[in-house]
């Protein structure tokens, strides 16, 4: 735990790559790990909606979204495609690194991300929990949605399980 820490977030940037895929081999198991080419993709594809957190210079956190609707699932190494008509910020992956567990830094950059889906007109919020994320994720609002289409169905499989599909309101 790091108290009276300060950390800054700002937009991410393709600089930040390096880091990014740092902080994620060092949270993820190895077979979540998405390559460079897809955080690429991403940044490209929703550059407004992706941020991390950095202490001293030094990225230790970060978070990628994209306005989506809700009920759409994202795979495990899909795109990002920012739907026409968006209806809710999909939070597809949050990560801090270890040395920055606890210090209230993902909870941060989720308070950030509901500020921007709002200031854009998206009422709802939805993710795919994973690994041992699910009392962050209740902490922070979202609820557990069960009634999933089949093609929601195959894309939470694409996860090693358990995977949750959860949703909340950006108020």
């Amino acid at each position: 735990m790091m108290p009276n820490t300060t950390f800054t977030l700002r937009p991410m940037l393709a600089d930040d790559l390096p880091a990014i895929l740092a902080v994620q081999r060092q949270c993820y198991l190895p077979e979540m790990n998405e390559d460079g080419a897809t955080w690429c993709g991403r940044l490209a594809a929703a550059p407004d909606f992706a941020w991390v957190g950095e202490r001293d210079g030094s990225v230790c956190a970060y978070l990628a979204t994209y306005p989506s609707q809700q009920g759409k699932i994202t795979p495990l190494g899909g795109d990002f495609i920012v739907a026409e008509a968006a209806d809710c910020l999909y939070f597809h992956d949050l990560a801090v690194a270890p040395a920055a567990a606890g210090s209230g830094l993902g909870a941060q950059l989720v308070g950030h991300a509901l500020a921007a889906a709002r200031q854009q007109g998206l009422a709802q919020a939805a993710l795919v929990c994973v690994q041992q994320a699910f009392a962050f994720w209740q902490r922070n609002g979202f609820v557990e949605q069960t009634a999933l289409t089949a093609a929601g169905q195959a894309a939470l499989a694409t996860y090693p399980g358990p995977a949750r599909y959860m949703l909340r309101s950006t108020a």
